[in-house]
Parts: C-alpha cells; structure tokens; sequence
C-alpha cells in the first residue's frame, strides 16, 4: 500500500511539474523596441491566461479589442507607438494579438494605437504599481 501511495504522490507531482512548464511555455518571447522590452500575443485560451497572469510583473498592460456585430472581440495587428513627456517616440511595434506587456520605466506617456488607420490616444502615467489600459475601436 506505501509502494503505491508513493508512486500516486510521485505521479501527481510530475503531472503538477508538467501543467507549470506547460503554462509558462505559453507565454510568448520577449521582444525589444528602442530597447525597450515587451511582449505581445494572447491568440489561444491558454497563451491568453498565460499572458495575464505575466501581467502583474509588467508596468504596463494593453488590452485591444474592437466592436464586431454588436459585440466586443478581440484583435491583433494595432500598431502601438509611445512618446514620452518630451514627446519623443521611444516605442514603435505591432500587437501580435489582443495584449501587449510593456516594460516602462515610471513616468508620462502618450499611447498611439492605430487599427485599420483609426489611431487612438491615451495619456498614461507609469507608477510602481501594474496598470491596465483598454483601448477598444469601435
């Protein structure tokens, strides 16, 4: 009976190591603008999860939607460029789905997000703590 309640607790705990890296390997690369680090995807249930639980260690997080027979949906392809207090361009990338982690420093920004050419403004300012920005075309 110990042999087998060992191999039990030995088998859970393999599967638990497996779901953690599996979760984890759904988070897509990080890349680099202007040096400065993001990632962007969210295509799938399980990269989306993935992605919004990374969201807590990122200063920034976008979420990008647009309305679709009467109802939100989510959509890739935005192009998304920062500038900075100074209004100098110091972000220039393309979604590559509904989120977007971006890792800026604290301070003032103004988000461009363009989407089928309807470009959208957000000021924002980056503090210590995680922030989420939802831009939505309607």
């Amino acid at each position: 009976m110990k042999l087998i309640n060992l191999f039990a607790k030995s088998l859970l705990a393999g599967f638990t190591l497996m779901w953690v890296c599996f979760v984890q390997a759904q988070i897509p690369d990080t890349n680099y603008s202007q040096g400065i680090s993001y990632i962007t995807g969210g295509v799938g249930e399980e990269e989306a999860q993935a992605i919004v639980a990374e969201a807590k260690q990122w200063p920034l997080m976008l979420e990008l939607s647009q309305l679709e027979n009467g109802r939100g949906v989510w959509i890739f392809g935005a192009k998304i460029k920062i500038l900075n207090a100074r209004k100098k361009l110091i972000f220039d990338a393309q979604a590559d789905g509904p989120y977007m982690l971006v890792n800026l420093t604290q301070g003032d920004y103004l988000i461009e997000a363009s989407y089928q050419n309807v470009m959208q403004k957000r000021a924002i300012n980056i503090t210590s703590s995680p922030q989420k920005v939802n831009i939505f075309w309607k």
